[in-house]
């Protein structure tokens, strides 16, 4: 095993389970870990918590830094950041990982600035490589990965000279590893101590809202675009999605038309998903959607205009209009049901 520091994952929790990205990331952190043969880590904060190492362990964790305290039962910003903070300066990992949650996206800058180190957002890839500057050559740094000038490039991000490395990363972008059902590790209890100034913020209310459609579970995805033309043409799009046992999902550009909720939202600022079949009905194919759906099984496209980037990474292509060719395909299939 090397001298030089884990890899570590913030393991966030949502209603009393372990967030999906978390179990992402973990996956990924196994990955960068055996490349740079050191351990990986979760930090797991929370109140009544400590029951989440084992789901933790099963999923890669060599290490669960556990911090149970009655004042982390609700996220709050200051109580997180220090207890976080405090264990990483003791700890001193070499990367730390987090999702790219509103939970993540709030944490990470706040342990970033303290450490005085550097932070890059929204990665969606992650590799272990070298980086040549001045005359010099980092060896085993953390290559960040993301979407730039609005999806238009793909840039790669290195923190050479200070330690830990950050990210956060996209839901959705990395597999979740198959659980290894008794697989154990070492559980480290922390002490939280945290100040007057800490609780400066208290949590009165909390509300929360089901998302409308889980787009990352679906097998089937039919997805709409500008092209569809009209809000009321979606309804095609439903009623092939409920004969296939799909979801419906959509571009930016039908989002911010009114077409249909923000929640179905594909793509780069949307939702990552990875069907076994991807229907991208009017989508012109605009890389920052391509950027949440190429992944995909299969694709088929659906689309007037032959000449549609689309088509460029589809499986299979239908040259039309999607009001014309929906209502035909939706007959067939209730004709073989």
């Amino acid at each position: 095993m090397s001298q030089h520091g884990d890899v570590w994952v913030f393991a966030e929790v949502e209603d009393g389970k372990v967030a999906g990205v978390s179990l992402e990331l973990l996956g990924k952190g196994r990955e960068l870990a055996g490349e740079l043969g050191v351990g990986l880590s979760a930090a797991l904060l929370g109140h009544q918590t400590r029951c989440l190492a084992d789901k933790l362990f099963a999923h890669g964790a060599d290490t669960v830094y556990s911090a149970e305290d009655e004042r982390l039962a609700q996220y709050t910003t200051l109580p997180y950041a220090r207890v976080l903070t405090d264990l990483v300066n003791r700890e001193k990992p070499e990367i730390v990982l987090y999702g790219a949650t509103p939970v993540g996206r709030d944490l990470a800058p706040r342990v970033a600035s303290a450490l005085k180190t550097g932070l890059t957002a929204d990665c969606t890839d992650l590799q272990i490589g070298s980086y040549e500057s001045g005359g010099r050559l980092y060896q085993r740094k953390l290559l960040q990965i993301r979407p730039a000038w609005g999806g238009n490039i793909i840039a790669t991000i290195v923190s050479p000279d200070v330690l830990p490395e950050m990210a956060t990363v996209r839901e959705g972008v990395m597999h979740i590893p198959e659980p290894q059902e008794g697989r154990t590790g070492k559980l480290v209890e922390v002490p939280v101590e945290l100040d007057s100034e800490c609780g400066a913020v208290k949590v009165l209310e909390r509300h929360t809202q089901p998302r409308r459609v889980d787009l990352k579970a679906a097998n089937i995805i039919v997805s709409g675009g500008y092209g569809i033309g009209t809000k009321d043409t979606f309804a095609l799009l439903h009623e092939l999605a409920s004969l296939l046992g799909g979801a419906v999902g959509a571009s930016r550009a039908a989002v911010d038309a009114g077409f249909i909720h923000q929640d179905h939202q594909v793509g780069q600022t949307g939702t990552t998903v990875r069907p076994k079949l991807y229907i991208a009905c009017g989508i012109s194919g605009a890389v920052q959607h391509r950027a949440g759906m190429e992944d995909s099984a299969k694709i088929l496209a659906i689309n007037n205009d032959p000449s549609a980037p689309i088509f460029g990474i589809a499986h299979y292509g239908i040259v039309g209009d999607v009001r014309e060719v929906l209502p035909k395909m939706i007959k067939a299939i209730k004709g073989k049901l």
